[in-house]
């Protein structure tokens, strides 16, 4: 492999949790504002989430024929949640994935989940400036991440069983 294939094969991984909850006759979705310190989309209103990294499976025993590692995706996807909210949600569906190129070149790969708030108050980490619970047409009037609007109108169909 060349190093020009070599790098075309590179990607930052990131995972994305969409979390409800029901308030009501309304749906309610956690969205959180980035600092404004982040490289990319500082100080929109976005999903918790974030990059898996080697430290969410290297240091755990190797369960996948002895050699790799299970579930690596679940993993990171706790490790955020746990980083950015602190509160406890049921078990995430997966929605769908893309892909983007960042401001500084780095190919990105996200996959997106949904999941249903269990318990638990938010609390924010030091990525994030700020923190709502809003219904669909709040999330709209947001300066919040391009896709994330329709992403968080195909979940709404999806647990209002529309789609």
């Amino acid at each position: 492999m060349t190093e020009q294939e070599r790098a075309r094969e590179l990607h930052r991984i990131v995972t994305t949790t969409a979390i409800y909850r029901k308030d009501g006759d309304s749906l309610k979705f956690l969205v959180i504002q980035r600092s404004m310190s982040e490289k990319v989309h500082p100080g929109k209103w976005s999903l918790i989430g974030g990059g898996l990294t080697t430290d969410d499976y290297a240091n755990r025993p190797k369960d996948h024929g002895g050699n790799a590692w299970r579930n690596v995706v679940e993993i990171s996807l706790e490790r955020e949640k746990k980083e950015e909210s602190g509160v406890i949600i049921g078990t995430p569906r997966y929605l769908h994935n893309f892909a983007f190129i960042r401001p500084d070149n780095i190919p990105v790969f996200v996959m997106v989940y949904y999941a249903p708030y269990i318990s638990g108050e938010v609390k924010l980490d030091k990525k994030t400036q700020g923190y709502r619970w809003v219904t669909l047409a709040e999330a709209g009037k947001l300066n919040i991440i391009d896709g994330i609007y329709s992403e968080l109108e195909e979940i709404s169909k999806i647990i209002k069983g529309e789609a």
